[in-house]
């Protein structure tokens, strides 16, 4: 088997994963408070990344990081998973699962704007288009089937989606120019952040709650498929591919594939409006990857 189509079966599996995960949120978020699901959902992916790491042979790469690393790695998890994801699931608890997931994806628009402070980037024309475009498509989408009578979904959770993306954008600029071992990284960067969350745990007494079964098993499933093995699925099939655009591109699939199992699992109704705004908010986010053309 070639790379070019080894890269398209990493592609398509991480696709399917992260479609999946938004049903797997609200499973989990059904039976469970934000807090404990999440530090189960992020002490899994530690443990399946540490298997990672100790399967590619790469431990000494952590004994040999150096103090500079570690508080890159402390910060990182401060980051994500533990802001980015307390603040995305509240999103989820307050808003239907098909319309907190594609709120969360104009990251890539807000990733050229923080670039500008954090990378000293200019910002080209069609970044403000593409913006501009996007936000309608977040609109679309929020008004869940009534674009010209809007107000139905909660606002606050309308805010915490599409706010999460800020924080999803600033932790990407960060990982990228941190050129450590991307498995290693990954890691030592969800260690941190399983601190932080026992320690909240530990803090606010939410040790103490019952666990359901089916919320513990969606939770371990979020752990491995959306923090875990899918992004390094994900990084393979970019390494393996002959053009990284054409595979990139894939990734733009799972927000609608997900839908299907938002409507078949969770049995949400699928508004009109959900994919109208989802292209809406994909087209800006190509406009926006679009190589300028210069005469």
């Amino acid at each position: 088997m070639n790379k070019t189509r080894q890269s398209y079966i990493y592609a398509c599996l991480a696709i399917l994963f992260w479609s999946t995960v938004p049903t797997a949120f609200k499973i989990s978020l059904g039976e469970l408070d934000i807090l404990p699901m999440l530090t189960i959902a992020a002490l899994t992916s530690t443990l399946v990344l540490l298997i990672v790491v100790l399967a590619g042979n790469k431990t000494d790469l952590i004994r040999k990081s150096s103090a500079k690393e570690l508080l890159k790695s402390a910060i990182l998890g401060f980051i994500n998973p533990f802001l980015y994801y307390l603040i995305l699931l509240k999103a989820y608890q307050l808003l239907p699962a098909q319309i907190a997931q594609p709120l969360n994806m104009i990251w890539p628009i807000i990733l050229v704007f923080l670039s500008v402070p954090v990378l000293r980037q200019k910002i080209e024309r069609k970044s403000f288009i593409a913006l501009f475009i996007s936000f309608v498509g977040v609109y679309i989408i929020s008004s869940q089937g009534k674009p010209f009578n809007p107000g139905h979904s909660d606002l606050t959770g309308v805010m915490l989606a599409t706010g999460s993306s800020i924080f999803w954008a600033l932790y990407f600029i960060l990982n990228v120019k941190d050129k450590r071992d991307e498995a290693v990284k990954l890691f030592l960067n969800f260690l941190f952040g399983s601190v932080y969350l026992v320690v909240a745990m530990i803090i606010t007494g939410k040790w103490q709650v019952e666990i359901g079964f089916k919320g513990a098993v969606a939770s371990v499933y979020v752990g491995i498929f959306e923090m875990g093995v899918t992004f390094l699925f994900w990084l393979k099939a970019l390494q393996m591919a002959s053009t990284t655009d054409k595979v990139s591109n894939l990734v733009y699939i799972a927000p609608f594939l997900s839908l299907v199992f938002v409507h078949f699992i969770l049995h949400e109704p699928v508004y009109y409006t959900t994919p109208a705004g989802l292209l809406l908010i994909v087209s800006g986010i190509l406009i926006q990857n679009r190589k300028s053309v210069r005469i």
